[in-house]
């Protein structure tokens, strides 16, 4: 096996591992028998710990990969922040912000995009090793400003979404 197979298959077995584990902490906090709404969790872990990992073995797929990846994590950041806002604690010091709220959830959901991207910019390593990174618009697809709009937009209509109908 190759260094580059080596270490994309290291940053594939990372992404299953972070994946796995919020999954299985999702699958504690939100049993299935309790809401049928626990169905989301539920689905969106199986997305996260199957499917992107498998996207992810094939060049063909990687950008998919990648791209699911980016979404699963900006909604649950979004949730997970909804959550907390919604259920906040008895007061705001900074141990309750780390330690009273989801945003050690979100910290691990944002490690998750970062082995996205790895995978994502290794392959374009691997196959175009002297190339200069890519330049272009900052907000279309695969730079960071595009994940920014997504995040902001998504928040907003999830917010528009959340007033409307309680």
């Amino acid at each position: 096996m190759k260094k580059k197979d080596y270490l994309r298959l290291v940053l594939i077995f990372a992404i299953f591992f972070l994946a796995l584990g919020g999954w299985l902490l999702h699958l504690r906090i939100h049993p299935i028998a309790k809401d049928a709404e626990n169905y989301i969790p539920l689905v969106a872990g199986f997305i996260s710990v199957l499917v992107i990992p498998f996207l992810f073995i094939f060049r063909s797929t990687i950008s998919f990969a990648y791209l699911l990846n980016g979404m699963t994590v900006i909604i649950g950041t979004i949730t997970m922040t909804h959550f907390t806002i919604e259920n906040p604690p008895q007061e705001w010091t900074l141990q309750t912000i780390f330690l009273g709220t989801l945003l050690a959830d979100v910290i691990l959901l944002w490690g998750k995009f970062a082995v996205g991207k790895a995978l994502y910019d290794l392959d374009a390593v691997i196959n175009r090793p002297d190339a200069e990174r890519n330049r272009g618009r900052f907000f279309r697809f695969p730079n960071m400003g595009f994940w920014f709009v997504h995040l902001v937009t998504l928040t907003i209509v999830y917010m528009i979404g959340s007033y409307f109908w309680k």
